[in-house]
């Protein structure tokens, strides 16, 4: 599966990112372009978003990435929720929430995370 694809789940299409496990810059810069081709050609608020975040490396250059992609997908996402954050990256991600003016809901796990996003789209 690709790292950035289309899933179903309970009848429903989500537009699904995996960034676990990735723990260089270009590696997760490599799932955004691909996500980003994806997304920005969609029309406003039609996109089901879920991203995997589990075990990724996070720092303040992820940070930076994070923020320009977020704020750049804003207006083609419907809801969006994400999954798999350890402690820290949890902190830089709800500051990302504030700088962007995204509302992403934060699940400890992948079944809540798709729950989250079929019970509120």
């Amino acid at each position: 599966m690709a790292r950035a694809d289309i899933i179903n789940y309970k009848g429903r299409d989500i537009f699904y990112m995996d960034f676990s496990n990735l723990k260089t810059k270009e590696e997760i810069n490599a799932v955004m372009v691909e996500s980003v081709n994806f997304i920005r050609n969609k029309p406003e608020k039609s996109i089901t978003a879920l991203t995997n975040m589990t075990n990724m490396h996070f720092n303040n250059e992820v940070k930076d990435l994070f923020s320009d992609f977020l704020k750049g997908n804003k207006p083609h996402i419907k809801i969006s929720s994400v999954f798999g954050m350890s402690g820290l990256a949890r902190i830089l991600f709800n500051g990302l929430m504030k700088i962007t003016g995204r509302d992403v809901r934060s699940f400890e796990k992948e079944t809540e995370a798709k729950d989250f996003l079929i019970s509120n789209s």
